[in-house]
């Protein structure tokens, strides 16, 4: 099949649309047999390998239904014995890829996922499926071109977005800033500096990475730029006029210079969770709101927005979509033996929140492997555009809720705690949340370093309540019905996120494994981010000083 690109310079456009974005005019009834095509497909290749046969315990199923009933839901740690060593012979296909992600604290401190040929082919062609959706307004709108410039903050191969990236610019290439070899050589802070000092005199057009990296991003330039000091260092006129243009509109609108002062972005991509927590940041910053994307390293594409930035549409070619229902959860939390039922995607209900589960196709590795990601089916069709395809949302990890059960009951997620915190207008670095006991009672005890200071922890604690009332009905609920309040704040001290990184970066620890969680952050994180831990060291290293005199 033509690429994009090749179709392109036929001037096929409507080509292009179909090829990457057809998935939409998809009905339900035509998403589900191309689940099931894919999967016979995908089980012929699983029989035929080591892995499959040891997942499948030997079994040989022929259906979509008889695979769903013998074979059992997995975690990475089925995996284990052969990805992380990267046992390219079990596999059902052999990889051109291996990609890497995170992993799991004392077990292993990275995942391996591989990737085939077929699936990269097929991920290559979502890439440019949402990326058209972030620059269009309407159906069969192609608004992009050959000579589009993306600027390059993503992380290099071997992580997951650095190699698709390289795919994508396969399929359509894109101009990436600096320019896709060189930036995959590059530290991150080189990398970002370089692209800005290119994109000043080039331009840039598209903006693809994780939300907070765009924020952050976003933050350092305009810091940067409204240094006055910074225009006497530049001698090329075009980017002098593109910082001085900036700068008039900034001053126009009485504000300090921002991102979307200096380029009138097509579109911009994002994934991570936190996506909705930071849109109306980034569209501050940047001029336009972000198009959500939902994907893994294990499960690849699962779900991007439309053109209307509206609920995402689940894509039907890379896995066999399984949904876990909350009560069946449940269930498995009573009884850790239970093996959850699931469901199909013609066969959920709107508004209803679902564990996701993934069975890869072309090859790929996983079988009914729980994400551990929590989506809510937002509506079961997108009638404003007539897509025919249930539309969803990234509701939580699957772990990363604080629960409040007893006399009241309600479930507080890290996307609701931080939209909470970011609606409240306080400054913060970062920041850590867990229940915790007082007076007898539970409480939402939020660690907090605050950027600019001027609001106690009581006001913020207040402020934070009044955002979870209008944000979650059952927090509301605690107030209206029983008058609680249950919210403490506490300060950690300046720099307390960077010094934790750093110590973790100091004992050893893998990337993925240095931040601290947002949810339910254990005793010992806690106690290095309030400095309880380097105050120990510092006295153990005093006591050893002065025995020593």
């Amino acid at each position: 099949m033509s690429t994009a690109s090749e179709l392109w310079k036929q001037g096929k456009t409507q080509e292009i649309w179909q090829k990457c974005c057809g998935f939409i005019d998809l009905n339900l009834e035509e998403f589900m047999a191309i689940q099931q095509r894919l999967l016979l497909e995908q089980l012929e290749l699983l029989k035929r390998c080591e892995l499959g046969r040891k997942v499948m315990r030997g079994a040989k199923p022929n259906s979509v239904e008889e695979f769903r009933a013998v074979v059992p839901l997995t975690t990475y740690a089925d995996y284990a014995p052969y990805l992380p060593e990267k046992r390219e012979d079990v596999l059902p296909e052999p990889p051109i890829y291996w990609q890497r992600t995170s992993g799991k604290s004392g077990e292993y401190y990275h995942k391996w996922i591989p990737l085939t040929q077929s699936m990269a082919e097929e991920i290559s062609s979502f890439i440019l499926a949402f990326t058209v959706f972030a620059t269009c307004k309407e159906k069969g709108d192609l608004a992009i071109n050959t000579d589009e410039r993306l600027l390059y903050i993503m992380a290099p191969p071997p992580y997951v977005t650095g190699t698709w990236v390289k795919w994508g610019a396969q399929e359509f290439p894109f101009k990436c800033t600096p320019p896709l070899g060189e930036a995959e050589e590059m530290p991150f802070e080189e990398r970002v500096k370089q692209g800005f000092q290119v994109a000043m005199g080039e331009g840039m057009s598209l903006l693809m990475g994780v939300s907070g990296v765009m924020v952050a991003v976003g933050e350092r330039l305009s810091k940067e730029s409204n240094n006055a000091k910074i225009l006497s260092t530049i001698s090329k006129p075009r980017t002098l006029l593109r910082i001085g243009k900036g700068l008039l509109k900034a001053k126009l609108a009485r504000r300090p210079l921002l991102p979307k002062d200096l380029w009138q972005l097509k579109g911009i991509v994002a994934g991570g969770t936190d996506t909705s927590i930071y849109k109306e940041k980034i569209k501050e910053m940047w001029g336009r709101y972000p198009l959500d994307v939902y994907a893994s390293a294990e499960s690849a594409l699962i779900a991007m927005e439309t053109w209307d930035y509206e609920g995402m549409t689940f894509a039907p070619h890379l896995n066999l979509l399984e949904f876990i229902p909350e009560d069946e959860r449940l269930k498995e939390k009573d009884d850790p033996a239970y093996q959850p039922r699931t469901l199909l995607l013609d066969e959920v209900k709107a508004g209803e929140i679902y564990e996701i589960v993934v069975t890869n196709f072309h090859g790929g590795a996983f079988m009914r492997y729980r994400l551990g990601d929590l989506i809510k089916i937002t509506s079961l069709r997108n009638d404003k555009l007539n897509i025919d395809i249930p539309q969803m949302t990234f509701y939580s990890r699957a772990h990363e809720v604080i629960n409040f059960e007893g006399f009241y009951h309600t479930s507080l997620t890290e996307k609701v705690i931080w939209q909470a915190i970011e609606n409240s207008g306080t400054g913060y670095t970062d920041w850590a949340a867990r229940k915790e006991p007082k007076e007898g009672k539970p409480v939402l005890h939020l660690y907090i370093e605050p950027k600019n200071g001027g609001r106690s922890p009581q006001e913020i604690a207040l402020s934070v309540h009044e955002e979870l009332k209008r944000l979650d009905n059952g927090y509301a609920d605690l107030e209206s019905f029983f008058g609680l309040k249950p919210i403490v704040v506490t300060f950690l001290p300046q720099g307390a996120f960077r010094g934790y990184v750093l110590r973790m970066q100091e004992a050893g620890s893998y990337l993925g494994l240095l931040e601290p969680p947002h949810i339910n952050p254990p005793d010992s994180v806690i106690e290095s981010l309030m400095g309880v831990e380097v105050r120990a060291v510092a006295r153990e290293r005093e006591k050893v000083a002065a025995g020593s005199k």
